[in-house]
């Protein structure tokens, strides 16, 4: 069973910044993708971003592009999400996914296992 635990999330105010942080089952870790993805209740998931583990290649959907920055560190099997800038419309629960099994990979049925999420709330 893959496991994924986010974490990081919490409350700042506009123009703050929060990192998150989703470890991976080290099993699972190499060679794949993990990706972002953040919702609010009563809306689809929104995919943010995607690293590809095996060589760092990284993608944005235009809602965050140069404001969140994708890393990883292969030691701690870990995936981080640099959010900067924030703003209220960030307000979500956001999630990390991983097993890509093709497609777009905004798309969250795209991947097949998911973290429980983190809270991140953005005050005006």
């Amino acid at each position: 069973q893959v496991k994924l635990a986010e974490s990081g999330g919490g409350s700042v105010q506009a123009g703050g910044s929060l990192r998150l942080s989703c470890v991976v089952n080290e099993y699972t870790y190499s060679n794949n993708w993990v990706a972002w993805f953040r919702q609010n209740p009563g809306k689809e998931r929104e995919g943010l971003a995607v690293i590809y583990i095996e060589n760092g290649k990284s993608y944005y959907d235009e809602a965050v592009k140069g404001r969140f920055t994708v890393s990883q560190d292969n030691a701690k099997h870990t995936v981080y999400l640099q959010m900067n800038n924030l703003k209220p419309e960030d307000t979500a629960m956001y999630y990390c996914a991983t097993e890509f099994t093709g497609g777009r990979w905004q798309e969250d049925r795209n991947f097949h296992f998911w973290g429980q999420g983190t809270q991140v709330t953005v005050s005006s």
